[in-house]
């Protein structure tokens, strides 16, 4: 149910497709964000939904947060819904910025 951030850096690395989902408020994502990723707030999953699951059938989706708590939520709810090709990036971008980019800002 959850990747670490080095496994998800590894597998970019390695140049593995996979859809990175941010689930936080748009005001973190202009603090802080990953290149590449798309931003779906949390609140606004439900209605994407159907989209989603198409990705999912494309690419593995990982889903992060600033610390990990809403994306392990959105990703638990997901797989409710049938959509099992999902992960939540375990300490979210949080950890991200301490393990794997220590240049991205802190919040």
């Amino acid at each position: 149910m959850e990747i670490t951030p080095a496994e998800v850096k590894r597998r970019l690395d390695a140049g593995e497709h996979m859809h990175m989902i941010d689930v936080r408020e748009p005001v973190e994502c202009a603090t802080a964000s990953i290149a590449g990723t798309e931003l779906i707030p949390m609140n606004s999953i439900p209605e994407h939904l159907q989209r989603l699951e198409g990705l999912a059938e494309d690419a593995p989706l990982i889903v992060f947060c600033h610390h990990g708590v809403r994306s392990l939520t959105v990703v638990n709810w997901l797989r409710q819904q049938g959509v099992a090709a999902c992960s939540s990036m375990s300490g979210g971008i949080d950890q991200w910025s301490l393990s794997i980019d220590p240049a991205m800002p802190r919040y």
